[in-house]
């Protein structure tokens, strides 16, 4: 009697940690350290995750007046396309922990594109990594939840 009180404790316990993991998510909409933008991340792809641009609190590129562009993008197409709206992340497979993996960011202010992984650390805070390679050499930034 007392193994099987323990296994269904301990199975009770398994859930309601996996219940927690899945319960972290970074689906909505975030801003980072410097709060130039504020992004949404969605589902897309069936289960994967992906983000884009829904505000710049410098909208307008100060020398022309106009919307800011993708000026910078080495695809000389792209150039045109306004940087409000921009889908930037894309590809974020869950991977576990509260991790998604295999995901690209383009960073519209260099026109560079780099491997990334997004990580929940807690309810309103994620770490948003960019790499080249190996993820242990990269840039970490922390973004905070807006809603």
């Amino acid at each position: 009697m007392k193994k099987m009180l323990f296994l269904c404790l301990a199975l009770l316990l398994g859930f309601t940690k996996f219940a927690a993991a899945q319960s972290l998510s970074p689906l909505g909409t975030w801003t980072n350290a410097e709060k130039k933008a504020t992004f949404e991340i969605y589902k897309c792809d069936g289960d994967k995750l992906c983000g884009k641009i829904v505000s710049l609190t410098v909208p307008n590129d100060p020398k022309t007046g106009k919307p800011k562009t993708d000026t910078v993008n080495p695809d000389p197409k792209l150039r045109s396309r306004p940087r409000l709206g921009m889908v930037f992340m894309q590809g974020f497979e869950y991977d576990s922990d509260n991790k998604w993996d295999d995901g690209k960011i383009y960073d519209p202010e260099s026109g560079k594109t780099y491997s990334c992984y997004i990580k929940m650390q807690n309810a309103n805070t994620m770490e948003v990594k960019g790499y080249i390679g190996f993820s242990m050499i990269g840039r970490s930034q922390t973004w905070t939840r807006v809603k």
